[in-house]
């Protein structure tokens, strides 16, 4: 069942990409899903940090996958962006760095999905925030990060309290103390 949270910055963004590493295991695939300006390589910056890989994690844009060693589990970072095709995500070799990795994979929707069973697809949304008075700045963005497992691998991982860790909840939700109190004995 897929989990949804708002995410109010990057900062944020980063923490929960270093929470969800916590999770991983050798073999893990994760899915990023999202447009330009998302966020997806902010939170692979945190799954990195979460991961304990040495070296800056930057976007694999034009070089297309960058391998990070050095922490509990290495990274591989992969942009499919401007691949062509599978043919050309099969020329990577990913399935030889796959089992002992965890591998991220940007745009690779349609794709990456054959290279695992299970997986971890994240979508990222641009949200606007909406300001309560007249706009004197360009109106602020915060994300939406949708998480969708896929497999078996991800039945019952508590992906949610994982996040809620990082103070990140589901918006839709309602407060507990909110469930309880019925409507009308709500104070103002």
């Amino acid at each position: 069942m897929p989990l949804t949270v708002d995410v109010p910055s990057a900062a944020a963004m980063r923490a929960a990409g270093a929470v969800i590493a916590e999770l991983f295991r050798p073999g893990d695939l994760v899915l990023l899903l999202g447009g330009l300006g998302a966020g997806k390589t902010t939170l692979t910056q945190g799954i990195g940090a979460g991961l304990g890989v040495r070296g800056p994690v930057l976007s694999p844009t034009f070089v297309i996958a960058r391998a990070h060693a050095g922490g509990r589990l290495p990274l591989v970072h992969v942009d499919a962006y401007r691949l062509g095709g599978i043919a050309e995500l099969d020329d990577l070799d990913l399935d030889t760095a796959l089992p002992d990795s965890v591998t991220v994979v940007e745009w690779g929707e349609g794709l990456a999905e054959g290279l695992a069973e299970s997986r971890l697809e994240i979508r990222l949304e641009i949200r606007p925030v909406v300001s309560p008075g007249p706009a004197v700045d360009p109106p602020a963005e915060t994300r939406r990060m949708t998480l969708r497992p896929v497999g078996e691998r991800w039945a019952g991982v508590a992906l949610g309290a994982a996040l809620r860790r990082t103070g990140l909840s589901d918006p839709g939700a309602r407060r507990e103390d909110q469930a309880a109190t019925p409507a009308s004995e709500e104070s103002p």
